[in-house]
Protein backbone atom coordinates (compact mmCIF):
# COMPACT_ATOMS: atom_id res chain seq x y z
CA UNK A 1 0.00 0.00 0.00
CA UNK A 2 1.84 3.40 -1.28
CA UNK A 3 1.03 6.76 0.39
CA UNK A 4 -0.96 7.83 -2.65
CA UNK A 5 -3.46 4.80 -1.91
CA UNK A 6 -3.79 6.01 2.08
CA UNK A 7 -4.08 9.63 1.59
CA UNK A 8 -6.99 8.67 -1.29
CA UNK A 9 -8.23 6.28 1.69
CA UNK A 10 -8.61 9.21 4.32
CA UNK A 11 -10.13 11.69 1.91
CA UNK A 12 -7.15 14.63 1.10
CA UNK A 13 -4.38 14.52 -0.99
CA UNK A 14 -0.69 14.11 0.59
CA UNK A 15 1.14 17.63 1.19
CA UNK A 16 4.19 18.29 3.37
CA UNK A 17 2.18 18.68 6.19
CA UNK A 18 -1.50 18.82 5.51
CA UNK A 19 -4.03 20.03 8.49
CA UNK A 20 -7.77 20.41 8.38
CA UNK A 21 -10.03 21.56 10.90
CA UNK A 22 -13.54 21.40 10.65
CA UNK A 23 -16.05 23.65 12.12
CA UNK A 24 -19.87 22.75 12.83
CA UNK A 25 -22.00 19.69 12.14
CA UNK A 26 -22.08 18.89 8.22
CA UNK A 27 -18.14 19.67 8.46
CA UNK A 28 -17.26 17.20 11.46
CA UNK A 29 -19.13 14.76 10.23
CA UNK A 30 -17.74 14.78 6.61
CA UNK A 31 -14.06 14.81 9.01
CA UNK A 32 -15.82 12.22 11.30
CA UNK A 33 -16.49 9.61 8.81
CA UNK A 34 -13.12 9.28 7.15
CA UNK A 35 -11.24 10.09 9.93
CA UNK A 36 -12.77 6.48 11.74
CA UNK A 37 -12.34 4.41 9.07
CA UNK A 38 -8.40 5.71 8.30
CA UNK A 39 -8.53 4.02 12.25
CA UNK A 40 -9.99 1.12 12.26
CA UNK A 41 -7.94 0.46 8.74
CA UNK A 42 -4.57 1.25 10.16
CA UNK A 43 -4.55 0.85 14.01
CA UNK A 44 -3.52 -2.46 13.77
CA UNK A 45 -2.10 -2.16 10.45
CA UNK A 46 1.74 -3.90 8.94
CA UNK A 47 4.75 -4.27 11.21
CA UNK A 48 7.76 -2.50 9.16
CA UNK A 49 10.90 -3.80 9.59
CA UNK A 50 12.37 -7.14 10.44
CA UNK A 51 10.89 -10.08 12.20
CA UNK A 52 13.06 -11.34 15.02
CA UNK A 53 14.96 -14.75 14.62
CA UNK A 54 17.55 -15.49 17.63
CA UNK A 55 20.83 -15.84 15.47
CA UNK A 56 22.78 -19.38 15.41
CA UNK A 57 25.89 -19.11 18.36
CA UNK A 58 28.47 -21.60 18.17
CA UNK A 59 27.69 -25.01 20.43
CA UNK A 60 29.84 -27.79 20.32
CA UNK A 61 28.19 -31.32 21.04
CA UNK A 62 30.41 -32.04 23.84
CA UNK A 63 32.49 -30.35 26.37
CA UNK A 64 36.13 -31.23 25.96
CA UNK A 65 36.65 -31.51 29.51
CA UNK A 66 33.39 -33.75 30.29
CA UNK A 67 32.41 -35.75 33.20
CA UNK A 68 32.63 -39.76 32.89
CA UNK A 69 30.62 -41.77 35.12
CA UNK A 70 33.68 -44.57 34.60
CA UNK A 71 36.66 -42.67 35.52
CA UNK A 72 38.69 -42.64 38.26
CA UNK A 73 40.06 -39.10 38.33
CA UNK A 74 36.28 -37.53 37.78
CA UNK A 75 34.60 -39.79 40.23
CA UNK A 76 31.52 -38.73 41.64
CA UNK A 77 30.39 -36.85 38.54
CA UNK A 78 27.39 -37.08 36.36
CA UNK A 79 25.23 -35.33 33.80
CA UNK A 80 22.47 -33.36 34.83
CA UNK A 81 19.11 -34.58 35.45
CA UNK A 82 15.59 -32.93 35.86
CA UNK A 83 15.49 -33.58 39.81
CA UNK A 84 18.85 -32.22 40.31
CA UNK A 85 19.70 -30.03 42.99
CA UNK A 86 20.95 -27.30 41.09
CA UNK A 87 17.41 -26.90 39.12
CA UNK A 88 16.24 -25.47 42.63
CA UNK A 89 18.10 -22.48 41.93
CA UNK A 90 19.65 -22.45 45.78
CA UNK A 91 22.70 -24.33 44.79
CA UNK A 92 24.93 -23.52 47.71
CA UNK A 93 23.09 -26.03 49.61
CA UNK A 94 24.83 -28.72 47.86
CA UNK A 95 27.72 -28.61 49.92
CA UNK A 96 25.62 -29.03 52.84
CA UNK A 97 26.93 -26.64 54.90
CA UNK A 98 24.34 -24.74 57.41
CA UNK A 99 26.59 -21.34 57.97
CA UNK A 100 27.03 -21.06 54.52
CA UNK A 101 23.23 -21.23 53.63
CA UNK A 102 22.79 -19.12 56.33
CA UNK A 103 25.00 -16.01 54.72
CA UNK A 104 23.67 -16.90 51.22
CA UNK A 105 19.95 -16.40 51.62
CA UNK A 106 21.28 -13.14 52.97
CA UNK A 107 22.31 -11.66 49.36
CA UNK A 108 19.29 -11.71 48.55
CA UNK A 109 17.60 -9.50 50.85
CA UNK A 110 20.36 -7.43 51.92
CA UNK A 111 23.19 -6.93 49.67
CA UNK A 112 22.74 -3.14 47.91
CA UNK A 113 24.33 -3.87 45.16
CA UNK A 114 21.49 -6.38 44.36
CA UNK A 115 18.65 -4.25 45.43
CA UNK A 116 20.40 -1.62 42.96
CA UNK A 117 19.71 -4.35 40.53
CA UNK A 118 16.01 -4.86 41.56
CA UNK A 119 15.29 -1.14 41.56
CA UNK A 120 16.99 -0.49 38.05
CA UNK A 121 14.90 -3.54 36.69
CA UNK A 122 11.72 -1.75 38.51
CA UNK A 123 12.71 0.95 36.19
CA UNK A 124 12.40 -0.68 33.66
CA UNK A 125 9.20 -1.84 33.67
CA UNK A 126 8.36 1.28 34.46
CA UNK A 127 9.62 2.50 30.89
CA UNK A 128 7.22 -0.32 29.79
CA UNK A 129 4.79 1.55 30.62
CA UNK A 130 5.41 5.10 29.34
CA UNK A 131 6.07 3.81 26.10
CA UNK A 132 2.50 1.91 25.93
CA UNK A 133 0.78 5.22 26.91
CA UNK A 134 1.61 6.39 23.20
CA UNK A 135 -1.18 3.59 21.96
CA UNK A 136 -3.55 5.65 23.66
CA UNK A 137 -4.79 9.25 23.00
CA UNK A 138 -3.82 11.97 25.02
CA UNK A 139 -6.07 14.04 26.95
CA UNK A 140 -5.38 17.64 28.23
CA UNK A 141 -7.14 20.76 29.58
CA UNK A 142 -5.89 24.19 29.81
CA UNK A 143 -8.85 26.79 31.48
CA UNK A 144 -7.71 30.38 31.23
CA UNK A 145 -8.97 33.78 32.37
CA UNK A 146 -7.83 36.58 30.41
CA UNK A 147 -7.69 39.99 31.05
CA UNK A 148 -6.89 42.30 28.24
CA UNK A 149 -6.72 46.28 27.24
CA UNK A 150 -5.48 47.72 24.53
CA UNK A 151 -4.83 51.28 24.66
CA UNK A 152 -4.76 51.49 20.89
CA UNK A 153 -8.28 50.88 20.32
CA UNK A 154 -9.05 53.09 23.62
CA UNK A 155 -11.90 50.21 23.95
CA UNK A 156 -12.48 49.03 28.18
CA UNK A 157 -10.82 46.30 29.09
CA UNK A 158 -12.43 42.41 28.43
CA UNK A 159 -12.38 39.38 30.21
CA UNK A 160 -12.19 35.89 28.24
CA UNK A 161 -13.23 33.10 30.08
CA UNK A 162 -11.71 29.49 28.55
CA UNK A 163 -12.53 25.96 29.37
CA UNK A 164 -10.63 23.99 26.67
CA UNK A 165 -10.12 20.36 26.32
CA UNK A 166 -7.81 18.42 24.14
CA UNK A 167 -7.22 15.16 22.36
CA UNK A 168 -4.61 14.00 20.50
CA UNK A 169 -3.94 10.46 18.68
CA UNK A 170 -1.12 9.33 16.57
CA UNK A 171 -2.21 5.94 14.88
CA UNK A 172 0.10 3.61 14.82
CA UNK A 173 -0.11 2.61 11.47
CA UNK A 174 3.27 1.04 10.87
CA UNK A 175 4.05 -0.45 14.29
CA UNK A 176 6.58 2.34 15.13
CA UNK A 177 4.70 2.56 18.66
CA UNK A 178 4.51 -1.14 18.80
CA UNK A 179 7.80 -1.99 18.39
CA UNK A 180 8.53 0.34 20.73
CA UNK A 181 6.75 -1.04 23.37
CA UNK A 182 8.63 -4.11 22.42
CA UNK A 183 12.04 -2.97 22.47
CA UNK A 184 11.16 -1.71 25.99
CA UNK A 185 9.85 -5.00 27.78
CA UNK A 186 12.76 -6.33 26.17
CA UNK A 187 15.05 -4.22 27.84
CA UNK A 188 13.17 -5.02 30.81
CA UNK A 189 13.89 -8.64 30.04
CA UNK A 190 17.35 -7.38 29.66
CA UNK A 191 17.23 -5.84 33.25
CA UNK A 192 15.92 -8.51 34.65
CA UNK A 193 18.97 -11.11 33.49
CA UNK A 194 20.60 -9.20 34.34
CA UNK A 195 19.65 -9.38 38.27
CA UNK A 196 19.41 -12.28 37.65
CA UNK A 197 23.64 -12.68 36.48
CA UNK A 198 23.87 -10.05 39.46
CA UNK A 199 22.29 -12.02 41.97
CA UNK A 200 24.82 -15.50 41.32
CA UNK A 201 27.81 -13.35 41.31
CA UNK A 202 27.52 -11.80 44.21
CA UNK A 203 26.38 -15.82 45.97
CA UNK A 204 29.25 -17.18 44.16
CA UNK A 205 31.95 -14.23 45.42
CA UNK A 206 30.12 -14.77 48.76
CA UNK A 207 31.10 -18.66 48.34
CA UNK A 208 34.41 -18.25 47.32
CA UNK A 209 34.92 -16.03 50.02
CA UNK A 210 33.90 -18.27 52.52
CA UNK A 211 35.73 -21.55 51.16
CA UNK A 212 38.95 -19.15 51.43
CA UNK A 213 38.10 -18.14 54.62
CA UNK A 214 37.55 -21.74 55.62
CA UNK A 215 41.23 -22.44 53.84
CA UNK A 216 43.07 -19.96 56.17
CA UNK A 217 41.03 -21.66 58.74
CA UNK A 218 43.14 -25.12 58.06
CA UNK A 219 46.46 -23.72 57.28
CA UNK A 220 46.01 -21.64 60.82
CA UNK A 221 45.01 -25.19 62.75
CA UNK A 222 47.65 -26.86 60.54
CA UNK A 223 50.19 -24.51 62.09
CA UNK A 224 48.82 -24.39 65.35
CA UNK A 225 49.92 -27.95 65.46
CA UNK A 226 53.07 -27.38 63.79
CA UNK A 227 53.81 -24.91 66.39
CA UNK A 228 53.27 -27.53 69.22
CA UNK A 229 55.38 -30.12 67.77
CA UNK A 230 58.00 -27.71 67.28
CA UNK A 231 58.08 -26.94 71.04
CA UNK A 232 58.35 -30.23 71.47
CA UNK A 233 61.19 -30.70 69.36
CA UNK A 234 62.60 -27.49 71.30
CA UNK A 235 62.29 -29.18 74.73
CA UNK A 236 64.51 -32.35 73.09
CA UNK A 237 67.04 -30.44 71.72
CA UNK A 238 67.23 -28.91 75.17
CA UNK A 239 66.81 -31.80 77.23
CA UNK A 240 70.18 -33.45 74.96
CA UNK A 241 71.95 -29.98 75.52
CA UNK A 242 71.78 -30.12 79.14
CA UNK A 243 72.47 -34.15 79.22
CA UNK A 244 75.67 -32.93 77.00
CA UNK A 245 75.13 -34.67 73.82
CA UNK A 246 73.87 -32.08 71.86
CA UNK A 247 75.08 -28.47 71.00
CA UNK A 248 74.05 -24.81 71.59
CA UNK A 249 73.25 -24.68 68.01
CA UNK A 250 70.90 -27.18 67.91
CA UNK A 251 68.90 -25.38 70.64
CA UNK A 252 69.08 -22.15 68.80
CA UNK A 253 68.01 -23.46 65.43
CA UNK A 254 65.25 -25.40 67.22
CA UNK A 255 63.98 -21.77 68.77
CA UNK A 256 64.27 -20.07 65.36
CA UNK A 257 62.55 -22.78 63.86
CA UNK A 258 59.56 -22.31 66.52
CA UNK A 259 59.31 -18.59 66.40
CA UNK A 260 58.95 -18.70 62.90
CA UNK A 261 55.88 -20.66 62.97
CA UNK A 262 54.54 -18.76 65.31
CA UNK A 263 55.04 -15.52 63.45
CA UNK A 264 53.70 -17.08 60.60
CA UNK A 265 50.48 -18.17 62.44
CA UNK A 266 49.60 -14.47 63.76
CA UNK A 267 49.80 -13.73 59.91
CA UNK A 268 47.13 -15.25 58.89
CA UNK A 269 44.38 -13.91 61.21
CA UNK A 270 45.15 -10.70 58.66
CA UNK A 271 43.88 -12.98 55.37
CA UNK A 272 41.17 -14.47 57.78
CA UNK A 273 39.80 -10.90 58.66
CA UNK A 274 39.93 -9.49 55.36
CA UNK A 275 37.83 -12.34 54.10
CA UNK A 276 35.24 -12.05 57.14
CA UNK A 277 34.93 -8.76 56.39
CA UNK A 278 34.11 -9.32 52.23
CA UNK A 279 31.68 -11.98 53.46
CA UNK A 280 30.10 -9.03 55.55
CA UNK A 281 29.69 -6.57 52.96
CA UNK A 282 28.36 -9.20 50.39
CA UNK A 283 25.47 -10.48 53.34
CA UNK A 284 25.03 -6.72 54.03
CA UNK A 285 26.05 -5.93 56.89
CA UNK A 286 28.97 -3.90 58.43
CA UNK A 287 31.27 -6.12 59.20
CA UNK A 288 31.31 -5.28 63.07
CA UNK A 289 28.13 -7.37 62.92
CA UNK A 290 29.43 -11.06 61.56
CA UNK A 291 31.76 -13.19 63.35
CA UNK A 292 32.19 -16.66 61.60
CA UNK A 293 33.33 -19.05 63.95
CA UNK A 294 36.89 -20.95 62.95
CA UNK A 295 36.45 -24.08 60.81
CA UNK A 296 39.02 -25.76 58.49
CA UNK A 297 37.79 -27.73 55.15
CA UNK A 298 36.49 -31.34 56.22
CA UNK A 299 34.85 -31.86 52.88
CA UNK A 300 35.50 -32.49 48.80
CA UNK A 301 33.94 -30.94 45.94
CA UNK A 302 30.48 -32.49 45.80
CA UNK A 303 28.73 -33.76 42.38
CA UNK A 304 27.66 -31.26 40.56
CA UNK A 305 25.58 -31.94 37.13
CA UNK A 306 26.65 -30.62 34.30
CA UNK A 307 24.59 -31.22 31.54
CA UNK A 308 25.09 -30.66 27.61
CA UNK A 309 26.80 -27.60 25.82
CA UNK A 310 23.35 -26.76 24.26
CA UNK A 311 21.50 -26.37 27.89
CA UNK A 312 24.09 -23.61 28.62
CA UNK A 313 22.49 -20.84 26.40
CA UNK A 314 19.60 -21.25 28.68
CA UNK A 315 20.68 -21.54 32.13
CA UNK A 316 23.24 -18.44 32.37
CA UNK A 317 21.56 -15.52 33.03
CA UNK A 318 24.16 -13.06 30.88
CA UNK A 319 23.60 -15.56 27.94
CA UNK A 320 19.83 -14.34 28.23
CA UNK A 321 20.43 -11.09 28.80
CA UNK A 322 22.83 -11.22 25.74
CA UNK A 323 20.26 -12.42 23.55
CA UNK A 324 17.48 -10.15 24.65
CA UNK A 325 19.46 -7.31 23.97
CA UNK A 326 19.45 -8.58 20.27
CA UNK A 327 15.92 -8.85 20.52
CA UNK A 328 15.55 -5.11 21.47
CA UNK A 329 18.51 -3.85 18.38
CA UNK A 330 16.13 -5.78 16.12
CA UNK A 331 12.96 -3.44 17.20
CA UNK A 332 15.06 -0.45 16.44
CA UNK A 333 15.54 -1.32 13.02
CA UNK A 334 12.08 -1.69 12.46
CA UNK A 335 11.31 2.28 14.04
CA UNK A 336 13.91 3.79 12.22
CA UNK A 337 12.17 1.78 8.60
CA UNK A 338 9.16 3.56 10.21
CA UNK A 339 10.21 6.64 9.64
CA UNK A 340 10.20 6.49 6.05
CA UNK A 341 6.45 6.41 6.37
CA UNK A 342 3.69 9.11 6.88
CA UNK A 343 2.40 9.49 10.28
CA UNK A 344 -1.34 10.20 10.65
CA UNK A 345 -2.26 11.87 13.82
CA UNK A 346 -6.35 12.62 14.94
CA UNK A 347 -6.53 15.66 16.99
CA UNK A 348 -9.49 17.11 18.40
CA UNK A 349 -10.61 19.95 20.78
CA UNK A 350 -13.41 21.19 22.80
CA UNK A 351 -14.42 23.36 25.03
CA UNK A 352 -16.41 26.26 26.90
CA UNK A 353 -15.99 29.68 25.82
CA UNK A 354 -17.60 33.12 27.24
CA UNK A 355 -16.77 37.27 28.17
CA UNK A 356 -18.70 36.99 30.85
CA UNK A 357 -18.63 34.50 34.17
CA UNK A 358 -21.85 33.69 34.42
CA UNK A 359 -22.54 32.76 31.05
CA UNK A 360 -19.52 30.67 31.30
CA UNK A 361 -20.52 27.03 31.90
CA UNK A 362 -23.44 26.94 29.87
CA UNK A 363 -24.35 25.24 26.41
CA UNK A 364 -24.08 28.39 24.23
CA UNK A 365 -20.69 29.27 25.04
CA UNK A 366 -19.22 25.64 23.51
CA UNK A 367 -17.07 25.14 20.67
CA UNK A 368 -15.20 22.26 19.41
CA UNK A 369 -13.22 21.41 16.30
CA UNK A 370 -11.85 18.11 15.23
CA UNK A 371 -9.57 16.96 12.34
CA UNK A 372 -6.92 14.11 10.96
CA UNK A 373 -3.07 15.91 10.40
CA UNK A 374 -0.55 14.16 7.87
CA UNK A 375 2.95 14.84 7.90
CA UNK A 376 5.64 13.23 5.57
CA UNK A 377 9.15 14.16 5.58
CA UNK A 378 10.24 14.83 1.86
CA UNK A 379 13.55 15.70 2.04
CA UNK A 380 16.17 14.98 5.47
CA UNK A 381 19.51 15.05 3.56
CA UNK A 382 20.10 10.81 4.70
CA UNK A 383 19.27 11.28 7.90
CA UNK A 384 17.17 8.68 8.15
CA UNK A 385 18.81 6.57 6.10
CA UNK A 386 21.83 7.24 8.45
CA UNK A 387 19.72 6.32 11.46
CA UNK A 388 18.51 3.17 9.87
CA UNK A 389 21.99 2.11 9.17
CA UNK A 390 23.12 3.15 12.47
CA UNK A 391 20.65 1.04 14.07
CA UNK A 392 21.43 -2.22 11.44
CA UNK A 393 24.83 -1.71 13.29
CA UNK A 394 23.71 -1.31 16.22
CA UNK A 395 21.96 -4.74 16.00
CA UNK A 396 25.06 -6.82 14.32
CA UNK A 397 27.43 -5.58 17.19
CA UNK A 398 24.65 -7.28 20.09
CA UNK A 399 24.69 -10.51 17.97
CA UNK A 400 28.42 -10.62 17.98
CA UNK A 401 28.47 -9.84 21.84
CA UNK A 402 25.85 -12.46 21.87
CA UNK A 403 28.14 -14.87 20.23
CA UNK A 404 31.31 -13.54 22.06
CA UNK A 405 29.22 -14.63 25.43
CA UNK A 406 28.45 -17.71 24.38
CA UNK A 407 32.21 -18.67 23.77
CA UNK A 408 33.07 -17.04 26.75
CA UNK A 409 30.66 -19.32 28.90
CA UNK A 410 31.85 -22.54 27.49
CA UNK A 411 35.29 -21.17 28.11
CA UNK A 412 34.86 -20.85 32.19
CA UNK A 413 32.76 -23.96 32.03
CA UNK A 414 36.05 -25.85 30.16
CA UNK A 415 38.23 -24.09 32.59
CA UNK A 416 36.40 -25.29 36.20
CA UNK A 417 36.34 -28.78 34.82
CA UNK A 418 40.26 -29.08 33.69
CA UNK A 419 40.89 -26.95 37.30
CA UNK A 420 38.55 -30.01 39.01
CA UNK A 421 40.21 -32.90 37.45
CA UNK A 422 44.04 -31.71 37.49
CA UNK A 423 43.37 -30.43 41.15
CA UNK A 424 41.85 -34.20 41.85
CA UNK A 425 45.00 -35.49 40.70
CA UNK A 426 47.29 -32.96 42.27
CA UNK A 427 45.86 -33.51 45.71
CA UNK A 428 46.41 -37.13 45.24
CA UNK A 429 49.52 -36.76 44.56
CA UNK A 430 49.93 -34.00 47.27
CA UNK A 431 48.97 -36.52 49.58
CA UNK A 432 51.65 -39.26 49.01
CA UNK A 433 53.95 -36.08 49.03
CA UNK A 434 53.11 -35.85 52.79
CA UNK A 435 52.75 -38.90 53.60
CA UNK A 436 56.44 -39.51 52.24
CA UNK A 437 57.37 -36.19 54.43
CA UNK A 438 56.15 -37.38 57.29
CA UNK A 439 57.83 -40.62 56.98
CA UNK A 440 61.45 -39.04 56.15
CA UNK A 441 60.23 -36.46 59.39
CA UNK A 442 59.83 -39.32 61.67
CA UNK A 443 63.42 -41.47 60.48
CA UNK A 444 65.27 -38.36 60.82
CA UNK A 445 64.34 -37.90 64.38
CA UNK A 446 64.86 -41.36 64.98
CA UNK A 447 68.29 -40.73 63.42
CA UNK A 448 68.83 -37.70 66.02
CA UNK A 449 67.99 -39.11 69.04
CA UNK A 450 70.15 -41.69 68.15
CA UNK A 451 72.95 -39.45 67.42
CA UNK A 452 73.57 -40.20 63.74
CA UNK A 453 72.68 -36.90 61.99
CA UNK A 454 72.79 -33.55 63.35
CA UNK A 455 69.48 -31.87 64.04
CA UNK A 456 70.15 -29.51 60.43
CA UNK A 457 68.69 -32.97 58.99
CA UNK A 458 65.88 -32.75 61.70
CA UNK A 459 64.94 -28.82 60.76
CA UNK A 460 65.26 -29.35 56.85
CA UNK A 461 62.58 -32.39 56.98
CA UNK A 462 60.32 -30.25 59.51
CA UNK A 463 59.95 -27.64 56.48
CA UNK A 464 59.31 -29.85 54.01
CA UNK A 465 56.47 -31.30 55.64
CA UNK A 466 55.17 -28.00 56.67
CA UNK A 467 55.33 -27.04 53.28
CA UNK A 468 53.72 -30.07 51.79
CA UNK A 469 51.42 -29.92 54.55
CA UNK A 470 50.31 -26.09 53.32
CA UNK A 471 50.00 -26.91 49.84
CA UNK A 472 47.48 -29.69 50.34
CA UNK A 473 44.95 -27.29 52.77
CA UNK A 474 45.86 -24.88 49.81
CA UNK A 475 44.56 -27.59 46.74
CA UNK A 476 41.53 -28.51 48.67
CA UNK A 477 40.60 -24.50 49.21
CA UNK A 478 41.32 -24.21 45.34
CA UNK A 479 39.22 -27.22 44.28
CA UNK A 480 36.00 -25.84 46.68
CA UNK A 481 36.54 -22.59 44.87
CA UNK A 482 36.45 -24.30 41.38
CA UNK A 483 33.55 -26.21 42.39
CA UNK A 484 31.88 -22.47 42.92
CA UNK A 485 33.29 -20.63 39.78
CA UNK A 486 32.13 -24.39 37.81
CA UNK A 487 28.44 -23.64 39.66
CA UNK A 488 28.21 -20.07 38.65
CA UNK A 489 29.66 -21.11 34.94
CA UNK A 490 26.65 -23.29 34.51
CA UNK A 491 24.33 -20.37 35.89
CA UNK A 492 23.54 -22.00 38.87
CA UNK A 493 20.65 -23.59 38.35
CA UNK A 494 18.76 -20.73 36.32
CA UNK A 495 16.83 -21.22 33.60
CA UNK A 496 15.90 -18.36 30.86
CA UNK A 497 11.79 -19.81 31.54
CA UNK A 498 12.31 -17.38 34.75
CA UNK A 499 12.51 -14.48 32.39
CA UNK A 500 9.26 -12.65 32.38
CA UNK A 501 7.81 -12.79 28.86
CA UNK A 502 7.06 -9.79 27.00
CA UNK A 503 3.34 -10.11 27.38
CA UNK A 504 4.33 -9.92 31.60
CA UNK A 505 6.44 -6.82 31.46
CA UNK A 506 4.05 -5.22 29.33
CA UNK A 507 1.24 -5.39 31.83
CA UNK A 508 3.23 -4.95 34.85
CA UNK A 509 3.39 -8.16 36.21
Amino acid sequence: MNRKTIAFLCGFRPRLLIELPFQGPKASLACLLPTAFCLLLFSNACMIGPKYQRPTAPVSPAYKEPPTDNSQEMEGWKQAQPSDALARGKWWEIYSDPELNVLEEQVSISNQNLLAAEAQFREAKFAVRIARSNLYPTVSAAPSIVNSRSALTGLPSSTTYDLPVDVSYQADIWGSIRRSIRASAEAAQVSAAQLENARLSYQAELAQDYFELRGTDGEKELLETTVKSYQDYLKLTQDRFNSGVASGSDVAQAQTQLETARAQLIDYDVARAQYEHAIAVLAGKPPAELSITQRPIKITPPPVPVGLPSTLLERRPDIAASERQMASANEQIGIAKAAYYPTLTISGSAGLESSRFLRWISWPSRFWSVGPQLAETLYDAGRRRATLNQSIAAYDATVANYRQTVLTGFQQVEDSLAALRVLEREAQAEDDAVKAAQNSLDISTYQYKAGTVNYLTVITEQAILLQDEEQAVSILTRRMSASVLLIEALGGGWDASRLPTVQDVEHGK
